[in-house]
């Protein structure tokens, strides 16, 4: 029989360990036996409320932008998943928080940002928070690494080519490749999004789909045959101080 108090003293020790690991490190240690599986796949555990605490930014635990993720693990991962400073127009910059991108006012011109992360395999999910104006065009979807992310006008760049997807907020049509795909979603007098809703973008690379979710309500397939290319969250956007917030969730839940 265990001695509880060693048993307690293990768990001690390996969670002040496991607090000085860096994150692939803890991915591996979780392969190594049955109880640091168990161990770490505690998702409040303070191994992860450590780690949470120390590399996300305070305004975003501050806030409510991450109720929809509820545990340490899924917050980090999230903030892995968010808008990425580097694959963005030069007009758009993240702001401290590490979520929520912000559009600066520069006239005549059209601008994109893409999330860290893209996907091929699997079935992921992310919430899209439009928290400023739409302006003309607003679009939130997919696009590959060689789709453009800044262009001159006030346009829908995202869809406007071969390696991008979207849906345009303002006006609920579907795009890609320059042309308009039909109305989404196809519902009758469809309402218009509302700023500050949160939108469930649903991507399945195994069926090649692209869905949308608003207000926990399934709104149908957007986009079928994707192609077997790394797929990451984007947004295009037109107004001036315009902010929009992305985070990612996981696998969807179905039902």
């Amino acid at each position: 029989m265990v001695d509880p108090v060693a048993a307690l003293c293990n768990y001690n020790v390996l969670e002040v360990i496991f607090s000085y690991l860096e994150l692939d490190d803890l991915s591996h240690c979780s392969q190594v036996c049955k109880s640091w599986y168990h161990f770490l796949n505690d998702e409040n555990s303070d191994v992860w409320r450590w780690h949470c605490l120390n590399k996300l930014p305070k305004e975003s635990l501050k806030s409510d932008l991450l109720s929809s993720v509820s545990t340490y693990k899924t917050k980090l991962r999230a903030y892995f998943h968010a808008w990425s400073p580097n694959d963005c127009s030069r007009n758009v910059y993240i702001k401290p928080n590490g979520f929520t991108l912000h559009r600066n006012p520069v006239a005549q011109s059209t601008d994109a940002a893409r999330g860290k992360i893209g996907f091929r395999h699997g079935r992921h999910t992310w919430e899209v928070i439009w928290e400023g104006p739409l302006g003309t065009v607003a679009v939130i979807g997919i696009s590959t690494k060689e789709a453009a992310l800044q262009c001159h006008g006030y346009v829908a760049l995202l869809g406007s080519d071969d390696q991008s997807w979207g849906w345009n907020l303002v006006e609920n049509h579907l795009l890609h490749n320059g042309d308009m795909q039909g109305s989404y979603p196809l519902l009758n007098n469809a309402p218009k999004y509302q700023v500050g809703e949160r939108i469930r973008v649903i991507l399945d690379c195994e069926d090649n789909t692209l869905s949308f979710e608003k207000n926990y309500e399934f709104l149908g397939v957007a986009f079928r045959g994707l192609p077997d290319k790394k797929l990451y969250p984007t947004v295009s956007a037109v107004y001036g101080n315009t902010e929009v917030s992305m985070v990612y969730l996981g696998t969807p839940l179905d039902g």
